[in-house]
């Protein structure tokens, strides 16, 4: 008798927590700044840290994240800029071990690595091929692209061949949510994204078309990490609450 496939897990949280814009809204007036992350972690499991795009962390905050993650907590961390934007991949010899020697003291607390490729660059399958045969495969690695000439075929086959999933947004119209890894990478950036990024609280149907669409591969196996970056007065707090008890998370 062929055994049931497990069901994967889902972690969803937000873009970021240190947003002074959620003092009053998700934390209390009087909470001082140095307690808003244990306040997160109250409500969630997981946090996209956008940090570590714009510049290395230093060993001690690295550490202080490690010590601050309570038990079960998981971070993801954007691969920097330097190596996406300016390198645009190049020679990751070079410079990805750098990234990780840094980051990789996290241990049990790390999660998918984001490689966020930047936008008006026409697509370059070879290049995004060199660059994951030199990430190591310890890590999950989520690849959203912002040129919508990488979603094609031989971008996808690169990533599945990497196991690499290709993060699903709703910042390029019609963006195709295309199995590639074992797992499934999500980002909200609003519900009008291309508009009006980064604002707006998503309406309840939109969320349970995702929830719908999260589901199904939660069914399949696959674990699911779901972040909204709709941070402008705390709407991605209350869309990430959402959408968990939507996939049958606490409320």
């Amino acid at each position: 008798m062929r055994r049931a496939q497990p069901a994967g897990v889902a972690r969803v949280g937000c873009s970021g927590y240190d947003y002074p814009d959620w003092r009053g809204v998700v934390y209390p007036p009087g909470l001082a700044r140095q307690r808003w992350f244990e306040r997160y972690a109250e409500l969630f499991d997981t946090v996209e840290l956008n940090a570590t795009f714009y510049g290395l962390p230093t060993p001690a905050v690295v550490g202080s994240w490690r010590a601050r993650a309570p038990e079960g907590f998981v971070y993801a961390v954007k691969l920097s800029r330097f190596g996406t934007h300016r390198k645009r991949l190049i020679d990751p010899g070079s410079w990805l071990p750098v990234f990780l020697e840094r980051l990789e003291p996290l241990g049990p607390v790390l999660g998918p690595v984001l490689v966020q490729l930047p936008p008006r660059w026409r697509a370059d399958p070879a290049r995004l091929d060199a660059f994951l045969a030199a990430a190591p495969r310890r890590l999950r690695w989520a690849v959203e692209v912002r040129d919508p000439r990488w979603l094609c075929d031989p971008v996808f086959e690169v990533l599945r061949r990497h196991r690499a999933a290709l993060v699903h947004h709703d910042l390029l119209p019609d963006h195709p949510d295309v199995v590639t890894a074992g797992f499934a990478y999500e980002r909200f950036h609003g519900p009008d994204a291309r508009r009006a990024p980064y604002a707006g609280r998503y309406p309840h149907d939109a969320l349970d078309a995702a929830a719908r669409r999260l589901r199904a591969h939660l069914a399949e196996g696959r674990d699911v990490f779901a972040y909204f970056n709709n941070d402008i007065g705390g709407a991605a707090v209350d869309d990430a609450l959402a959408l968990r008890r939507a996939l049958g998370g606490a409320a």
